[in-house]
């Protein structure tokens, strides 16, 4: 499980504090995904990155209690000047894996060729969000944090073999994804909850939470 325990989370913009969360109590159990609606600026990534441990907060405890992955689009772990074979490797022993595994694996996914062999840091956009979500789902986790979705790529094949992979890690696997498109969420998660003004408002299905975020957001 993933709790979080009276959390409180604040910046200082240099003009006034923005609040991202204000004693903050939820909990998330092994075997229901949870989809969260945020608008942007409200503190969507900071929240995810909170849960992945890269983030600490002001106030309260966060407890994590299984295996919770990196967000996707991360790439902090990821090394720029070496290759994603290389990459692969050294995150699998990070991680206790097999690296042979974790590289076939990533491999076969990225669909990059010969550039699989070269240095990360000549990758496009695309294909770097393409070899950090091969990444993740190589990786054994129970929680996966998802931040707007899946990775923006045009290659059609990886698309399918990954979006194909994803459904399929639900049945075994918990996600947690965050996102301002009600979307995005409705092909996760089942429970929902929206973020406004540092406050989480849990339901119990989507379609709720979608009405308190369409009042909030276009009323």
């Amino acid at each position: 499980m993933l709790e979080f325990d009276n959390v409180s989370k604040s910046f200082w913009t240099g003009v006034r504090r923005k609040v991202i969360l204000d004693q903050v109590s939820f909990r998330v159990d092994l075997g229901r995904s949870l989809g969260i609606l945020a608008p942007n600026g409200t503190g969507k990534t900071t929240l995810i990155n909170m849960m992945a441990g890269l983030e600490k907060p002001d106030e309260g405890e966060i407890r994590r209690g299984c295996k919770i992955s990196f967000p996707l689009g991360f790439m902090g772990g990821v090394v720029s000047r070496i290759s994603a074979m290389e990459n692969s490797r050294y995150i699998a022993r990070l991680y206790g894996m097999d690296p042979d595994y974790v590289e076939a694996y990533c491999r076969w996914l990225c669909g990059l060729g010969e550039y699989f062999d070269q240095p990360i840091g000549t990758y496009s956009s695309g294909m770097r969000s393409r070899f950090s979500f091969a990444l993740m789902l190589a990786l054994d986790f129970d929680i996966y944090l998802i931040d707007e979705g899946m990775p923006s790529s045009t290659d059609v094949e990886f698309n399918r073999k990954a979006g194909a992979i994803l459904k399929e890690r639900l049945r075994t696997t918990t996600i947690i994804i965050v996102s301002h498109q009600p979307a995005t969420l409705e092909k996760f998660a089942r429970s929902a909850a929206v973020l406004l003004n540092g406050k989480l408002h849990m339901f119990d299905t989507l379609e709720e939470a979608k009405q308190l975020y369409d009042y909030e957001t276009q009323g």
